[in-house]
């Protein structure tokens, strides 16, 4: 044992090089893979090795205090902490495969009829003793099933879902996409806890998934006591939470193969098919969303936007996150970029691409060449305000029609114009179902493409913004 007053306590020096070894007290050592902890202090230099020493035995004096005082308070009946628990339980599981066994909990073990398999594992736990005879805990708690698997709730559960399993597909999303995530996910488990109930995973049965299910069937289905049903798509949306909480949760512990309660339980629409949003047919654009009259009174961005919209059969969270390097004025084909984003997550792969600006979307475009920065980050709160002036000023074709049916309209006067299949989906952002050989043509040749299309307007359309093209 390192004393107190040893100046080089904890300090080993190897090749030149000076190490931090320190033996885990044997209280603890079940949350650890190893009897002791080797650390390299990458230095040469002895003060230097002492500096560093001195910062990690206090980081793990501090930790091995936490630890000790959590299994106090276990042993009084209080729950451990969730990461440290199923640390303990996780490496229990390990150590048992490493001697051979699988990992029984201790109440599976005192069935009678695993008597010849207990003594095997006891004997096993034996060769396994120090020097002196003594039994090593971590070892006798592997084989013999002394760590209770932890009870984690479906809400702590989602808690690690969110703040550790999830970490890598969140990386990419803006703050407003993370916030609508987790907000989702959060509404997804409390459904289920209202209905069935904060299980904890391990006890969750097909049972529970059934009666689930059933609760959203109703909720679907109209009735008196349900005169307005929610929707299939969103009982699909937060059952399938759900289905992949309780998946990535035992992925991420290792137990890929365990039978998930919710699969093959789904909700489809039959009528979602066959509803799809109508486009805006060329007069009724021409002649009533192109009338400067509409727009009288309305912010300048809501307008711009929309006339981008019209033009290049973007989606409204692509046009109002556009940064300035985005939008392409100078080059020989002014365009716009849809970019991979590191701050912003794009809907697929396929959506990041390069559109040609023609028409009322390249002078909207001339006048907006910082993009729209008091919309950025906030889809929701864009689409919501145009949806309402759409209905105020009375700019939607049918009740049926939404601000997305610009991309469709864009979409059909393409294909009615003989625009190339493949360019029509590159510009769309869509998938090429056939292995992607080119780049989809020069800028001049989608251009070209798209001025066949391009809706006519007065220039008085943007005699607003005379004074700042």
């Amino acid at each position: 044992m390192a004393k107190r007053d040893d100046p080089d306590r904890y300090l080993i020096r190897r090749n030149g090089w000076w190490h931090y070894r320190r033996m885990v007290p044997k209280r603890l050592r079940t949350f650890y893979e190893r009897g002791d902890l080797w650390v390299s202090l990458g230095t040469r230099e002895r003060d230097q090795a002492r500096e560093r020493r001195d910062a990690l035995a206090a980081a793990d004096d501090e930790h091995w205090h936490v630890l000790k005082e959590k299994l106090r308070l276990e042993a009084a009946g209080h729950e451990m902490t969730i990461e440290d628990a199923l640390k303990r339980y996780e490496l229990a599981k390990a150590r048992a495969l490493s001697l051979g066994f699988r990992y029984k909990p201790a109440h599976e073990l005192a069935d009678p009829a695993m008597l010849e398999e207990l003594v095997r594992r006891a004997l096993a736990a034996g060769e396994r003793s120090t020097s002196k005879g003594e039994l090593l805990p971590k070892v006798v708690e592997a084989v013999l099933g002394g760590v209770a698997e932890p009870q984690v709730t479906v809400t702590k559960a989602m808690e690690l879902y969110r703040t550790k399993i999830a970490v890598g597909e969140l990386r990419q999303k803006s703050d407003a996409q993370k916030k609508l995530w987790e907000q989702t996910k959060e509404r997804s488990v409390r459904y289920f806890v209202d209905v069935v109930g904060d299980l904890p995973m391990n006890d969750i049965t097909r049972e529970h998934a059934q009666t689930y299910f059933a609760w959203w069937n109703d909720e679907i289905t109209p009735s008196d006591n349900n005169p307005k049903p929610k929707s299939p798509k969103t009982a699909a949306r937060h059952f399938g939470d759900m289905r992949d909480l309780y998946r990535r949760y035992y992925t991420y512990h290792g137990e890929e193969g365990r039978l998930n309660p919710f699969r093959e339980l789904n909700f489809k629409d039959k009528r979602a098919k066959r509803k799809k949003r109508p486009a805006f047919s060329d007069e009724w654009v021409r002649t009533r969303v192109l009338d400067r009259e509409a727009w009288a009174g309305l912010s300048d961005e809501l307008f711009l936007v929309t006339m981008i919209l019209i033009e290049t059969g973007c989606r409204p969270g692509e046009v109002i996150n556009l940064r300035p390097q985005d939008i392409v004025l100078a080059a020989p084909v002014p365009h716009l970029v849809i970019p991979v984003r590191d701050d912003r997550e794009i809907k697929a792969a396929e959506s990041e691409r390069e559109i040609p600006l023609v028409g009322v979307a390249l002078e909207a475009a001339r006048r907006a060449p910082r993009g729209f920065p008091k919309y950025h980050d906030k889809t929701n709160a864009f689409s919501a305000a145009l949806g309402a002036a759409f209905k105020r000023r009375k700019l939607f074709e049918t009740t049926d029609h939404v601000i997305y049916s610009f991309r469709h309209s864009f979409e059909s006067r393409m294909k009615e114009a003989g625009v190339d299949y493949e360019l029509r989906c590159l510009l769309m952002g869509h998938d090429i179902k056939r292995p992607n050989y080119g780049d989809g043509g020069s800028m001049a040749y989608r251009a070209k493409a798209l001025e066949k299309i391009a809706h006519p307007y007065e220039e008085s359309l943007f005699s607003a913004f005379a004074g700042n093209v």
